[in-house]
């Protein structure tokens, strides 16, 4: 089989900068699945898994692949970055973060700050989904969750774009390094740690500060990580969910119309766009002894980067793959990992989406892209969509 030949010198090479690039990213997976599911080559030396069962084989099976500091820079050290049985210690905290109950409470706040921010551009009659919704709001709700007091909101909204990994910029405009702003961060939050255990309060950095796993208090490094994880996993996900969203709806809008209509759809929509195009396309583990995959034999020590994106349109998996169908069962896609590193803030994004989509297409009606601007995308571990201007016509009030 003729492979497409692609130019790669760095890794970016792979991935895709703009909507444009999108397709052929994808035709290149479908020819890989077929020709060469294991890829590698010294040119880029890491192992590439491109078929559905061997990327779960990869990022679910721990007693081969490993998670254990194949993360570098703001999640390096964190729940992502650990191999049991330090991973279950650290994962209990998650079971104090996101309980269903905690987690339900925030619909109203969801709400609030969603109503807010549509009030704020409805008037308008344009606005850009990223920096108007699609940031703002679940930032504020991790903020919330957190327990941020609500006059560090400007200190805490440059750390959400810092993690988000608005790295380069937030650098170039703050003048900090991000070894600076990780230190800024982790002083802050020790500080905050210590405010709480002094004066407690019904928040989430309260409980963390006097949280026990298996009758140990964590260290302050430990409880530190998993505010740095909370606040990528808890903003992040569900900025991208919302935001790639738009854009598959503005793609497919006889979608977009099927839900102003029908907005019962929406949590299967959601789903399907975590499919379609998902907030994270790959992830990456390491071998821990030699291993037998696709075919292939992987030695020990080896970098295995599994792409979760082409998982998520193998036909061995998903019927049509390539359609957008909002109404696709079952659709047990890879977005949000699988195994026991399923991303802490999967229930977050699900909750926020599902209240703030409804919204924006009910009280947005005639929702097109702006013609003529490009879209930027930043692709590393997460899919980020830089901008999405859009024009649209404000719903009369009922």
């Amino acid at each position: 089989m003729q492979l497409p030949q692609r130019r790669v010198e760095t890794f970016a090479d792979f991935l895709p900068r703009s909507p444009e690039d999108i397709p052929p990213v994808y035709a290149w997976f479908e020819q890989m699945r077929a020709g060469q599911p294991v890829y590698h080559t010294e040119q880029f030396p890491v192992w590439q898994v491109f078929r559905y069962a061997d990327v779960q084989a990869v990022i679910t099976d721990y007693s081969n692949f490993s998670s254990q500091d194949t993360f570098e820079g703001f999640l390096q050290d964190t729940l992502v970055a650990k191999d049991p049985p330090d991973h279950r210690k650290l994962r209990n905290l998650v079971n104090l973060a996101f309980t269903p109950r905690a987690v339900a409470r925030l619909s109203e706040h969801v709400t609030q700050i969603t109503q807010e921010l549509l009030d704020a551009v409805k008037a308008a009659g344009t606005m850009d989904v990223v920096s108007d919704v699609a940031f703002p709001l679940p930032a504020k709700i991790i903020a919330e969750l957190l327990g941020v007091p609500a006059e560090d909101w400007d200190i805490f909204r440059r750390w959400a774009l810092f993690s988000g990994g608005a790295n380069q910029n937030s650098s170039e405009q703050t003048g900090r390094s991000p070894q600076n702003m990780r230190q800024e961060m982790g002083s802050y939050f020790l500080r905050l740690l210590e405010a709480r255990r002094r004066n407690p309060r019904e928040d989430l950095i309260t409980a963390l500060s006097f949280a026990e796993i298996d009758g140990e208090r964590l260290s302050e490094h430990e409880l530190v990580s998993f505010c740095f994880l909370l606040l990528a996993a808890g903003q992040e996900t569900t900025k991208n969910l919302i935001a790639n969203t738009i854009l598959c709806l503005t793609d497919h809008p006889d979608s977009l119309a099927r839900l102003q209509q029908e907005p019962e759809l929406m949590p299967a929509a959601i789903e399907e766009v975590l499919r379609y195009l998902p907030p994270v396309w790959f992830l990456f583990r390491r071998t821990i002894q030699e291993v037998e995959l696709g075919g292939q034999r992987i030695p020990a020590g080896q970098t295995v980067l599994a792409w979760t994106a082409s998982a998520n349109r193998d036909a061995a998996q998903f019927l049509e793959p390539d359609r957008f169908n909002i109404e696709r069962e079952p659709n047990r896609h890879f977005a949000f990992g699988h195994g026991i590193h399923f991303c802490v803030g999967a229930p977050l994004a699900r909750l926020e989406a599902r209240i703030a989509l409804p919204m924006m297409l009910e009280q947005l009606r005639d929702l097109k892209r702006v013609e003529g601007v490009p879209i930027n995308i930043r692709t590393g571990l997460v899919f980020v969509i830089r901008n999405l201007p859009v024009t649209f016509q404000s719903a009369p009030a009922s």
